[in-house]
């Protein structure tokens, strides 16, 4: 049946589930009706700011150990005012070596954890399926194109690294979804099928109650003509 002339855009029928690889990449990147993007991709912005976090652990702590070491070292011969302004300038020489550290290994680490995460949810996404393969891909790939730069041995050694971080990585995620008893992919894929089901039932029951209401018209404007046809003949 065709839509009604000035029917809302919701009367029409709901939009097919994606079925391409294409069309479920796509949707990653797409807001849903309550202006939010997947789950898929808000835990990759998550990992990215987490990865941030310890990188800059990472780097800047034995940066700050280790500096303001030195310059209690090298600060014998130095006077100070007191005891507390020696532990503050102490302090402001590691504080400026966890800044300086700090940041290097954390934006190298949040890049690489963004880029692996990147490629094994759009992989999964395409395939339509979690598997160890994918995080070992990803894992392949954001080593290489860390290590590009260095030349064929580089790339080589990326590789290798990448795959040999993105294997157990895989398996861990792998056991953390087997004990929730499905994968973000398929829950996704759950989440939407129900979604779309419930969006075309009510699309048919919104259907079935503008036939009836334009049949109800319908005979509503037929009786008075019948009515005056009934009057002309009895004359």
């Amino acid at each position: 049946m065709a839509e009604l002339p000035g029917a809302p855009a919701a009367f029409g029928r709901p939009a097919p589930l994606p079925q391409t690889g294409w069309e479920r990449l796509r949707e990653l990147w797409r807001l849903d009706e309550q202006q939010q993007f997947p789950e898929e991709t808000v835990n990759i912005a998550k990992s990215a700011f987490t990865a941030a976090v310890v990188g800059w652990l990472y780097g800047g702590l034995p940066a700050f150990v280790s500096a303001r070491k030195a310059f209690i070292e090298s600060s014998h011969g130095e006077i100070f005012q007191n005891r507390a302004d020696a532990v503050q300038s102490a302090h402001r020489a590691g504080l400026r070596s966890f800044i300086r550290y700090g940041w290097r290994w954390s934006w190298r680490v949040a890049a690489f954890a963004t880029v692996f995460n990147v490629v094994s949810t759009g992989l999964s996404a395409y395939r339509d399926k979690t598997t160890i393969s994918n995080f070992a891909a990803a894992g392949a790939f954001t080593g290489a194109l860390f290590r590009v730069h260095l030349g064929l041995q580089g790339l080589a050694g990326g590789v290798v690294f990448g795959t040999a971080f993105g294997v157990p990585a895989g398996g861990l995620l792998m056991a953390m979804y087997g004990l929730a008893g499905e994968t973000l992919q398929e829950k996704r894929s759950r989440e939407r099928r129900e979604l779309y089901e419930q969006r075309l039932a009510e699309w048919q029951s919104r259907l079935s109650m503008t036939e009836v209401l334009g049949q109800t018209e319908s005979n509503a404007q037929g009786r008075p003509e019948m009515e005056r046809a009934t009057e002309l003949k009895s004359y």
